[in-house]
């Protein structure tokens, strides 16, 4: 039985035996044995040696060909949780980068992201950029009103890539860095937070529902009649602006979670909230309300995803995503944050 939190469903029982993905069809589908298509796809891509392994070496030689170009050979994006800390922590620690580090915030971020940030920053001596706005507020808030089935988290990433792309360009830094984990694209052209590919069958329907949000509200509203529809526009605009690469440590190195977690905490005093979605992440407040829409909209978030490629990798077991995936906020903690849009959950 599926726990009702909110009022939204947890985790559904129906779900690949391989990975997490609940049967979503026509785009996710099991076989006989209860094995989604896309495990299965994961499997043929292995024999055939279609998925090429990245190294570290690859990262280096990259690393390097941009070094010394400028006042800061990167731009690290830290949000605060482990995996962007983790990253900033290495470009300055291990691979001797000169680093900026960039946070934004789009209203919802929490005191206790922030106050890592802040730590890591002071005790690795590098500069820092913060960035405040409310300007995806007036966003966010049409989607809960209009009852959009468009992912929150999707329109705030074109948002925060753009804002990304536009600072490297201001500060002419030739690479952007990401906390992106295995688990979130690492061969799309163009990536987001979410490692949210289009064109993957996962993705298929949350991506047309955000598209035709922005089309149908946002192009039409005068604050964002700029604002890009996809994060093809999104890199278009700033090829055209400054090149820059965006790579995330993480696709290279061998460490797991659990050892790169344990040198941020040590090292940079690094710590978890004491409330996350999932288990043992660090995201904005914000997103427990995309996580709850997902939910009922979808039955399965961007997390499953993530967790799911992670699982056929074997960095993380199928055990440990069904743990951190459970739902824990209330119905009243989600309206303690919609409340701050102008919604309530009924």
């Amino acid at each position: 039985m599926s726990r009702e939190i909110g009022g939204l469903p947890d985790c559904p029982p129906n779900i690949c035996k391989q990975c997490v993905l609940p049967e979503a069809k026509p785009n996710v589908y099991f076989n006989s044995e209860g094995v989604c298509n896309l495990c299965i796809e994961y499997a043929s891509d292995q024999k055939t040696g279609q998925k090429n392994k990245l190294l570290e070496s690859d990262l280096v030689k990259l690393l390097n060909k941009h070094k010394g170009k400028g006042k800061y050979d990167v731009l690290a994006m830290c949000s605060g949780g482990k995996d962007s800390t983790s990253a900033l922590y290495y470009m300055k620690t291990r691979y001797k980068m000169n680093v900026l580090a960039f946070t934004f915030d789009n209203g919802f971020e929490t005191e206790e992201a922030l106050e890592n940030v802040r730590r890591a920053v002071d005790k690795l001596g590098v500069d820092f950029l913060f960035f405040k706005s409310n300007y995806m507020k007036g966003m966010f808030s049409k989607i809960l009103e209009t009852g959009s089935k468009a992912v929150i988290c999707h329109p705030c990433s074109l948002w925060y890539m753009n804002l990304a792309y536009d600072t490297a360009a201001r500060y002419d830094i030739p690479l952007i860095i990401a906390g992106w984990t295995k688990g979130q694209s690492t061969s799309q052209e163009v990536m987001s937070k979410c490692g949210c590919n289009a064109a993957s069958p996962e993705f298929k329907d949350m991506s047309a529902a955000t598209k035709e949000f922005i089309d149908q509200y946002v192009r039409t509203d005068p604050r964002y009649k700029d604002f890009p529809v996809s994060m093809e526009e999104v890199l278009k605009r700033a090829q055209a602006k400054h090149k820059t690469l965006v790579l995330s440590p993480h696709w290279f190195l061998p460490f797991d979670q659990e050892t790169y977690v344990e040198t941020i905490k040590r090292e940079l005093g690094w710590q978890y909230p004491k409330l996350s979605y999932p288990g043992r992440s660090t995201n904005c407040a914000l997103n427990f309300i995309s996580v709850a829409n997902a939910m009922k909209h979808y039955g399965y978030t961007h997390y499953h995803v993530e967790m799911s490629k992670l699982i056929r990798q074997g960095v993380l077991t199928r055990e440990e995503a069904l743990r951190d995936l459970e739902i824990k906020i209330s119905k009243e903690g989600l309206n303690e944050i919609a409340g701050k849009l102008g919604y309530r959950y009924e």
